[in-house]
């Protein structure tokens, strides 16, 4: 599988490998603001930016993981980046995050719902983990749109030293799956 060749189009979204010409729409984009519910923090200098960019891109390679940008279809604007990380496994993780402009435009549901058939096409899995903290209800209400249930709940410490109260939700190919 040749993730550094991945390419899909929505009706509004391309989807598109993550690649160093994004670094600065990266460093730019994703704030504080932005990062109120993730475990990651911003990057306090371009260069870390680029590191994970690499990193990202290694991990690719490997067939580790896909991590992808989001971009207006039609006008090519940066609004976020998202991704399916640990594909080889049997319980891959979603991932994403939108520009602040980009919020409550249906963008995030148009992504992991398009992630999510190709998945299902591409990898083997028995489900997928989407997690959320618990106060982030527009986050949630992708997972729940894609079908997903909750699996369980835990705390966490984020990057920037914030407790997170996540949940994870599983998103399964079967309908009638057990639960994790």
């Amino acid at each position: 599988m040749e993730l550094l060749r991945f390419e899909i189009s929505t009706h509004r979204l391309l989807l598109k490998p993550i690649s160093i010409a994004y670094k600065a729409d990266i460093f730019r984009e994703f704030t504080q603001e932005v990062t109120t519910y993730l475990y990651s923090e911003p990057s306090k200098k371009i260069q870390d930016t680029e590191i994970f960019i690499n990193q990202s891109l290694l991990k690719m390679e490997k067939g580790e993981e896909l991590v992808i940008v989001i971009l207006n279809k039609d006008s090519q604007e940066f609004l976020g980046c998202s991704g399916i990380h640990k594909i080889n496994s049997k319980y891959p993780r979603y991932g994403i995050w939108l520009k602040k402009s980009a919020y409550k435009q249906g963008y995030a549901t148009e992504t992991i719902s398009t992630l999510n058939l190709w998945a299902a096409e591409n990898l083997d899995y028995e489900y997928l983990r989407y997690g959320s903290d618990k106060a982030n209800t527009a986050s949630r209400r992708v997972a729940e749109k894609m079908g997903g249930k909750i699996c369980r709940e835990y705390d966490v410490i984020n990057m920037s030293g914030k407790v997170l109260n996540l949940v994870e939700y599983k998103i399964s190919k079967k309908q009638n799956s057990e639960f994790c």
